[in-house]
């Protein structure tokens, strides 16, 4: 069975993306409409796209934290607010931190997660 779990595993942001765009030319530019497989496979190769996305949007944010902006700075750059931004990040730690304890080769282990919130810090007032 085709599953995001699955095949995201075999597949970086960049490949996912390549095979999902021709997948769609295929879908909607073809003659011939997809198979099945391929049908399912175009919809979780769209998840696997979402959460690598969500994943490198999460690291860029930790580096950012990392080279000294402020969660002010950070949610100008997403087009969010500062409080948005942090509590995204917060939430993403979280899930990280439950992904380790479900599965130990995803997510990030306690130590990993502490750095993480350490980083992560607060919202600053102003």
């Amino acid at each position: 069975m085709i599953t995001p779990d699955r095949i995201e595993k075999e597949f970086t942001l960049l490949t996912a993306a390549g095979r999902h765009d021709e997948l769609w030319v295929r879908d909607t530019m073809g003659d011939v409409p997809l198979l099945r497989e391929e049908a399912l496979e175009r919809l979780a190769l769209g998840e696997v796209i979402a959460r690598k996305a969500v994943y490198g949007r999460q690291l860029a944010v930790r580096s950012a934290r990392e080279a000294g902006a402020s969660w002010s700075q950070i949610g100008a750059a997403l087009g969010i607010s500062k409080q948005a931004a942090w509590e995204a990040h917060a939430r993403w730690i979280d899930d990280q931190e439950e992904r380790h304890r479900d599965c130990d080769y995803k997510g990030m282990d306690e130590a990993q997660v502490a750095r993480a919130r350490e980083l992560a810090g607060r919202v600053e007032e102003g």
